[in-house]
């Protein structure tokens, strides 16, 4: 087991499977030292965590469908370094998009179930550049979507 994977154990967390992707993409790319994750979108237990904030859903439902996401996109840096998470620098930059009405406001407030969950997990390697922006839907109806970015050895 990776230093980073028994972090997550001792945490209580698990990661799980990288997702297949759900259409024509791959689900991360590889350029150098550089993984670009396709945006992950929220799930639990294999089930779509869905809601729109503002409407039917709850900062802090979404929060932690914010920090799901930053479990898939884990998995998938982990399929990316050939199972060996430990490979992992740091977590450069994530962009999230949070399915809400057009009067909400609070974006980076889910945002941050994945940020605080990433930085908790592995330290300074998890602080990273950011953006958290509004979409009028998402795919399935999804709460959130995250991509990510990670520099790798």
């Amino acid at each position: 087991m990776s230093k980073i994977e028994q972090r997550l154990s001792d945490l209580g967390v698990t990661l799980p499977k990288a997702p297949a992707p759900a259409a024509n993409y791959v689900p991360y790319v590889v350029v150098g030292d550089i993984v670009h994750v396709s945006g992950q979108i929220s799930m639990e237990d294999g089930s779509l965590i869905r809601g729109k904030l503002g409407q039917d859903a709850t900062i802090e439902d979404a929060a932690v469908a914010a920090r799901n996401c930053a479990l898939s996109l884990l998995a998938q840096v982990k399929a990316a370094c050939e199972g060996d998470l430990d490979r992992l620098v740091r977590v450069v930059k994530l962009t999230g998009f949070v399915n809400s009405t057009g009067d909400f406001t609070d974006q980076p407030k889910v945002v941050n179930g994945a940020s605080d969950f990433l930085v908790e997990a592995l330290g300074d390697r998890g602080r990273h550049a950011r953006s958290a922006v509004s979409a009028a839907s998402l795919p399935m109806g999804v709460m959130v979507e995250i991509e990510g970015i990670f520099q790798i050895a």
